[in-house]
């Protein structure tokens, strides 16, 4: 419990300005929040899309989260699709995605050392060589400029430089959000609202019912100057030096991902998705300081130990960290379903899946809060286990749920009902029609359930 120096009381007589009128507000401009504020917009709505920071992309861009992965089944083929596609061929065209072509998606050491060190490895397999699979390096600042396109492209009415505040809620009906920016705080009225925070704020400011858990924190970064064939040349060529080594790297930094370094886009420009660390909570503004703090001293002694050390890292410097501290999971919806552990791990497929990550399927109801209308969420605060989120919460499904959470609002105003009476097979329709994977044919190795009918 944090120390409080008691209250205050606020005037609630005050008057706020109304500076948006519209049929859906997206909360959040991240990729979930981008993906459902496009979907939403090219299936016929007005959109708002609010976002507190200067720039969208959440932790793809902020969070400098750069590679997209959790995207095909275990036979390669690629399932999650849609507007992130999009993304990926806008990127590519710019110079500012890498990925492996289909010819390369092998399981061999000469694919291994072409492209483990770009992240598209299958690391879910534990056998090495791992399997090279599609997955797409990227760089951050390219993201951030095709979400702009994307955004202005579809006519969506952009907010930046604005903080979510609280719901407005009138007989259990979302009918709209207060944000706080540096003119005060403003209204932005709408007949559906998107909740698409990370956070679950604007559930939770309704009412909804939540958990909250806490998973490890990230403060990743980018040395530049590093001589990428020099280092790899090192790993490959003498690999019992290099793994003495890595152990080393891995004891100073205290705690990193297999592949504590990647390549990017970007020629000499390496990812470090590095230090993890556990034990804070992503609510708590002293919590998120003291890890930002922790964060850059570990990074600092890494890139001091790499360049006394590590072959290819002599000349390198500190690029930047991410502008967004890595959070992993905080609030999650306890909404009309929840997935579980076993529903992810079991590959269950569900009848009104409307999206899916690597192999498992996201039903619609896990979507919808209970006992509050005009509010559907998108992202990694979906309704959820704490251990069934962990396995299921990377970017690209949480654009695939944002994709489907756009069409859904257009689906439910167009058929004037309420969200969880909207024509779930009308949004799997429309998701097919649009290049997403609604997920509603299951793979030959899912668990196939009518859990719709039978709850």
């Amino acid at each position: 419990m944090k120390e409080t120096y008691g209250h205050i009381t606020l005037k609630r007589d005050e008057q706020i300005p109304l500076v948006a009128d519209c049929d859906v507000v997206v909360i959040g401009g991240g990729p979930a929040g981008v993906s459902a504020a496009v979907s939403a917009a090219r299936n016929g709505c007005s959109v708002t899309l609010m976002e507190r920071y200067h720039h969208l992309g959440g932790m793809a861009s902020g969070g400098m989260v750069l590679v997209l992965d959790d995207m095909v089944n275990d036979g390669n083929e690629i399932v999650t699709t849609g507007i992130v596609s999009e993304f990926v061929d806008r990127m590519a065209a710019e110079d500012g995605a890498v990925y492996p072509p289909p010819e390369d998606c092998l399981t061999n050491w000469e694919m291994w050392r072409k492209w483990s060190r770009w992240g598209a490895i299958d690391f879910h397999k534990t056998g090495m060589p791992q399997p090279i699979i599609h997955a797409v390096a990227f760089d951050p600042d390219c993201w951030k400029r095709t979400s702009l396109n994307l955004v202005r492209e579809a006519g969506v009415n952009l907010r930046l430089h604005s903080w979510f505040s609280e719901a407005l809620v009138e007989d259990g009906c979302v009918t709209g959000i207060i944000c706080q920016t540096k003119v005060g705080r403003q209204a932005i009225r709408a007949k559906m609202v998107i909740d698409a925070s990370g956070d679950l704020d604007v559930a939770a400011s309704a009412g909804a019912s939540f958990l909250t858990g806490q998973y490890i924190v990230t403060t990743v970064f980018r040395l530049c100057d590093v001589d990428t064939e020099k280092a790899e040349a090192f790993e490959f060529e003498h690999p019992e030096e290099y793994k003495a080594l890595d152990r080393q790297v891995r004891r100073v930094i205290g705690g990193a991902w297999g592949m504590w370094w990647l390549k990017t886009p970007l020629p000499g420009i390496v990812w470090c998705n590095c230090p993890h660390m556990p034990g804070y909570d992503g609510l708590s503004p002293e919590d998120m300081l003291a890890a930002e703090i922790e964060g850059r001293e570990r990074m600092m002694k890494l890139l001091h130990f790499v360049r006394a050390n590590l072959p290819g890292f002599e000349d390198a410097k500190m690029l930047g960290a991410a502008e967004q501290l890595g959070i992993r999971q905080t609030r999650l919806l306890q909404g009309e379903y929840v997935v579980t552990r076993d529903d992810v791990k079991s590959r269950r497929h569900f009848t009104d899946s409307v999206c899916r990550g690597r192999d498992y399927y996201t039903p619609y109801r896990a979507l919808l809060p209970k006992g509050i209308d005009n509010l559907i969420v998108a992202g990694r605060h979906y309704s959820v286990e704490s251990e069934a989120q962990k396995l299921s919460r990377e970017i690209p499904p949480c654009m695939a749920q944002g994709e489907a959470a756009g069409v859904a609002v257009a689906v439910a105003l167009e058929q004037n009902v309420a969200l969880r009476d909207a024509d779930v097979a009308t949004i799997q329709k429309r998701m097919r029609a649009q290049g997403a994977d609604p997920g509603d044919i299951p793979s030959a190795n899912a668990r196939v359930e009518n859990t719709a009918a039978a709850e």
